[in-house]
């Protein structure tokens, strides 16, 4: 099970410690090119509004061009009595 010159005293951890930043100059995240997407962003979740908008309309359409049940019209006489021979 365990090696015989291993104890408990003999455990050690390791921690690896972020060293601190002392820059007084962090702006919080809010650098040169903060904000800058924010109009692109907008325009292309405008582009995706209208396309799901678009998208929506035509399955709408197709959707009332189908019938309302798939299943196949009950037919009103049996075929098997006559595809049955007649016995004299």
């Amino acid at each position: 099970m365990l090696s015989p010159d291993f104890s408990l005293g003999s455990t050690v951890a390791l921690v690896a410690v972020q060293p601190s930043n002392t820059n007084d100059n962090d702006k919080g995240g809010q650098g040169e090119d903060f904000g800058k997407s924010s109009p692109v962003g907008l325009v292309l979740l405008i582009v995706f509004f209208i396309a799901v908008f678009f998208l929506v309309k035509s399955m709408n359409k197709h959707i009332k061009g189908l019938p309302a049940s798939f299943d196949e019209p009950a037919s009103e006489a049996p075929k098997e009595a006559s595809d049955a021979p007649k016995k004299d």
